[in-house]
């Protein structure tokens, strides 16, 4: 069976984080395993508090599952500190540990910050080189290109900038902008390719970013190619949202039913 590893943060709530990861591992066919990089106390209307994990800790659970069950992809989601972003780059050196998927979580979808100010340079030097794949939102974008992302041009204006920060390849996504379709673009060695699916309205679109990301590293694992890889990461995150619009999971940014888009990527 092929294996993922994502090193990401708790979400007490179920509906993001590691929590997320796991389920779209096990909904896209492949082992799942976790390095955790902070706990949160989260919900639906929140994040309510947040406890760093030691970065010695969280380089040894990712010994543990390196030296023992391996990966044949990794997803990275929450970072939090300098110091865990210099554990988790050192870690994916030592064991060749890949294709990475970075998803550079920065900002909550209830605005809370869950990454520190003083790391992001930290998270692009170290970490984005060594990404087969970055997946920014467009706030995350814009933090990582430095200017304002208002419309496709400036999305592949965005994407193009951060390709040239290390990455393989970037996946600028574009849920935060209006309109009646979702698209998200992505910039490889071959160009320019869209993905687009129609807009779902619904509130239960908490965890979508760790969702989609998780769900490229899994197809990763299962050997598809990347542009591939995406497709399926962008039918299954559309399919869960269809599903959770009624799941009626907390008062606020409710979680997906990740099981509705079961079955193997392909």
């Amino acid at each position: 069976m092929k294996r993922a590893l994502t090193i990401a943060g708790s979400d007490s709530g179920g509906g993001a984080g590691i929590q997320a990861d796991l389920k779209t591992f096990a909904a896209r066919g492949v082992f799942g395993s976790s390095a955790i990089t902070a706990l949160t106390a989260q919900n639906s209307l929140g994040v309510q508090g947040v406890f760093e994990v030691p970065a010695d800790f969280v380089a040894l659970q990712i010994d543990s599952v390196a030296r023992d069950i391996g990966a044949d992809a990794v997803k990275i989601g929450m970072l939090s500190s300098s110091a865990i972003i210099a554990a988790v780059a050192a870690k994916l050196l030592e064991y060749a540990l890949g294709p990475v998927v970075l998803d550079p979580v920065m900002v909550a979808k209830g605005g809370d910050h869950l990454l520190r100010s003083e790391a992001r340079e930290d998270l692009i030097r170290k970490l984005l080189p060594l990404a087969a794949v970055a997946t920014p939102n467009i706030p995350e974008a814009e933090v990582l290109c430095g200017f304002p992302i208002r419309g496709p041009e400036d999305m592949r204006a965005a994407a193009r900038a951060i390709r040239s920060l290390g990455p393989g390849a970037v996946v600028v996504k574009g849920g935060h902008l209006q309109g009646g379709e979702s698209s998200d673009l992505l910039l490889d060695a071959r160009g320019f390719e869209e993905y687009s699916a129609a807009r779902v309205e619904s509130k239960n679109t908490h965890g979508t970013g760790c969702t989609f990301s998780s769900a490229i590293a899994a197809g990763l694992a299962l050997g598809l190619p990347l542009r591939e890889a995406v497709r399926t990461a962008k039918d299954y995150v559309s399919r869960v949202i269809a599903a959770s619009v009624d799941l009626g999971i907390g008062r606020g940014f409710g979680p997906m039913d990740h099981m509705a888009g079961r079955g193997e990527c392909g």
